[in-house]
């Protein structure tokens, strides 16, 4: 095959973007047939979920969501080929899963890439809503799923190349060149926001990102132990925190899904705190 492996919360908007590259990679095929260049002869099959007769509900047993990822790994290896792109759009959170999958690639000697579509998961519970009452997710679920989600690394073999997609972006676009390139033409894929490593003041971002969200949060822990409520961070700066008090847990969830988010972006270190305390208050009382 070259395999694109689509990965995300619940609701993030995967099938949306994998379907669309579907139609952006038939459309580089047609192209390449017509102009007898590298591609012409590929195919591409495209399996989820749906497909596979996998619901929602599988997720709540640990048994039945071992089978499915069993189902998921057939379904890759019954098409696997150096000439069939086979697009596998499902949460595949666990990186061991992950892992599992690019062996499959490597074992075939045909490529393979990562799309991380991503969205906050007060989004994605927003977006779940609107689904028909057969098609949704419970959002009790969907909150564990967030919590045992193991996010790609673009440093590991096999969650690279890695390709992100912000998904309520209304500019964001499939970045199908740089997936042609990697996969057909199999030129390295050029660096993208998640593997730039972007300096600040002798340190990485990264670094900067994870120190200063991490201090907020300590500040909530530590005036939490003193008075429930609202807490000050700094001039203009308040965590409301709705139920008088966050867990550990709870704070730690959401500061991580804070950084995963970005990670991506390019964002001055000076906006980092007032962004993750807008980011705080809004998941606080989505939770609420």
């Amino acid at each position: 095959m070259p395999l694109i492996i689509f990965t995300g919360y619940p609701c993030s908007g995967k099938t949306k973007w994998a379907k669309l590259l579907q139609k952006e990679l038939e459309i580089k095929i047609q192209t390449a047939k017509e102009n007898s260049e590298p591609g012409q002869n590929y195919t591409v099959t495209y399996h989820s979920d749906e497909t596979l007769g996998i619901n929602h509900e599988t997720y709540q047993d640990s048994n039945k969501e071992k089978l499915a990822r069993g189902s998921q790994i057939s379904a890759v290896k019954r098409d696997i080929s150096r000439t069939n792109i086979v697009i596998l759009d499902a949460l595949s959170y666990i990186k061991g899963f992950r892992y599992q999958l690019f062996c499959e690639a490597k074992g075939n000697v045909t490529p393979h890439c990562i799309v991380h579509v991503i969205a906050p998961i007060e989004k994605c519970i927003q977006w779940n809503d609107t689904k028909e009452l057969g098609n949704k997710w419970d959002p009790v679920l969907m909150k564990q799923l967030q919590m045992r989600y193991e996010e790609p690394n673009s440093d590991t073999r096999w969650d690279s190349p890695l390709f992100t997609i912000l998904s309520e972006d209304p500019q964001e676009k499939i970045p199908i060149e740089d997936i042609w390139n990697a996969l057909v033409l199999k030129k390295a894929a050029p660096p993208n926001a998640a593997t730039l490593v972007k300096p600040t003041s002798g340190n990485s971002f990264l670094q900067e990102l994870d120190k200063k969200t991490q201090e907020v949060v300590t500040k909530i822990l530590q005036q939490q132990q003193i008075t429930p409520g609202d807490v000050v961070i700094d001039k203009n700066l308040v965590v409301a925190i709705p139920t008088g008090t966050a867990s550990t847990a709870q704070l730690q969830r959401i500061r991580r899904s804070y950084i995963g988010l970005n990670r991506m972006r390019s964002i001055e270190v000076d906006r980092i705190v007032p962004l993750f305390v807008d980011y705080l208050n809004r998941s606080l009382n989505s939770e609420d």
